[in-house]
């Protein structure tokens, strides 16, 4: 019998509606504010651009070191487990950098979030969305993303906590917001349909066939799903997650820098420059909108390969600004280009390899692309530190970005496993270039 047979509403649109509410909270607390941050403990604690912006790219190193073994234990046993002890660290960990002193009590506050963030959000999330939806996959995956622009929106209140009540206790306050509002949303996620009698997108297998039609982006199965062995021999893999990590050269960096660039550098106050990033959050928003709605009817590489192009002139606007009009030109840009692209980039490795192993698949791919969100922040403080500006290291991210559009336009779908055209392939024809 059908566990929630007597609830009209597909199961998999409350697991949406808590992600949503996942991503809202981190992307509030920490990723979307981390830039306010920099600026206010620069200015207490004189620690330098890089060394501050060396803390977020860890959290992503951590994400990406343990991404592999989070990948198969997301296969195995699901998101709920890893979502409590995540919320749980994570709340510890900004709970411990409140009481920091130096540099090295930060680093070590900071490992805490970083693994609490790494098993409570993203990672989780995108797991177990992807094995409840396939026909709206795109859309349900840019409907979640919606909270972690939505957080950003929110920035400016962070802003002002640093201002009224200091970086100490708004790190603290975060600690308890974590825990008390985390743990509730990890009890909403379920790892697979099929686990609980229901089905994928809530659609009976022998109804599939008289349902609505699929797009032609879902319509394209593969026989069986791809190993993660498969996924990695074929030339997709690789290129997507090049494409992912130039990508997030930008997002790393302008997440980490942008704020103390226009502070500095343009002469922005703190609360001016996060209303620059809530503008920056709204064209986000329009892009999610935009990106689920279209990455279900056409293909998803093309959109991600015309948003790379996006990222890169918005960051040169920004670099070259003069005047307020540029700025907004780049919040527009880049906001609309990582809202549209940022949830297309699990859709495709989805529609690409299928749902059985997308948790080792995800995790594997996450130690190619991290480096990307690593080096952006790092490479764009160095250059910074010793410049005096951002403008040399945003040029240099920028360009990279713009060149890392091709990696989208040739990753085309691989040939699906167990097919007649897989089988007569020569042996190494789909492996890595």
């Amino acid at each position: 019998m059908n566990r929630f047979s007597s609830n009209r509403i597909f199961y998999g649109w409350y697991m949406v509606a808590a992600g949503f509410a996942v991503q809202l909270l981190t992307g509030f607390l920490l990723m979307q504010s981390y830039g306010a941050h920099v600026a206010v403990l620069r200015e207490d604690k004189g620690w330098s651009k890089t060394a501050l912006a060396g803390a977020f790219s860890f959290t992503q190193l951590i994400g990406g070191l343990i991404g592999p073994m989070q990948g198969q234990m997301m296969d195995r046993i699901g998101p709920r487990a890893s979502m409590r002890f995540g919320f749980i660290v994570l709340g510890v960990g900004f709970m411990a950098i409140s009481q920091v002193n130096t540099l090295v009590q930060y680093y070590a506050a900071f490992t805490l979030i970083a693994v609490g963030i790494a098993c409570s959000a993203f990672f989780p999330l995108t797991v177990s969305l992807v094995n409840w939806f396939e026909r709206k996959r795109a859309r349900v995956l840019s409907t979640m993303s919606l909270g972690f622009a939505v957080g950003g929106l929110l920035v400016p209140l962070i802003a002002l906590s640093l201002d009224e009540f200091g970086w100490r206790n708004t790190f603290f306050a975060s600690g308890v917001i974590s825990i008390v509002v985390g743990l509730p949303l990890a009890q909403v996620m379920r790892h697979k349909p099929e686990d609980y009698g229901e089905y994928v997108d809530g659609v009976p297998p022998e109804k599939d066939v008289q349902a609505s039609p699929a797009p032609a982006a879902t319509l394209n199965r593969p026989e069986r799903d791809f190993t993660l062995k498969e996924a990695m021999h074929t030339p997709a893999f690789w290129l997507i997650s090049f494409g992912h990590g130039s990508a997030l050269l930008v997002v790393g960096a302008v997440s980490v820098h942008v704020i103390s660039h226009l502070k500095d550098d343009l002469d922005y106050s703190v609360g001016a420059a996060s209303l620059v990033i809530t503008l920056m959050t709204i064209f986000q928003v329009l892009g999610m909108v935009a990106g689920g709605a279209l990455g279900d009817k056409i293909e998803k590489r093309m959109i991600a390969a015309a948003c790379m192009f996006m990222h890169m002139l918005g960051l040169l606007l920004v670099a070259y600004a003069t005047n307020i009009g540029m700025v907004v030109a780049f919040a527009a840009l880049h906001g609309f280009a990582w809202g549209a692209r940022g949830p297309l980039m699990q859709a495709i490795r989805a529609d690409y390899f299928g749902r059985s192993s997308f948790g080792a698949i995800m995790g594997a791919s996450t130690t190619i692309f991290m480096w990307g969100q690593i080096a952006g922040p790092l490479l764009a403080g160095l250059i910074a530190d010793a410049t005096g500006d951002y403008v040399t290291g945003f040029t240099v991210l920028a360009v990279l970005a713009g060149m890392g559009s091709g990696f989208f336009i040739f990753a085309r779908r691989p040939v699906p496993p167990g097919s007649v055209a897989y089988a007569a392939e020569p042996v190494g024809a789909n492996l890595t270039p």
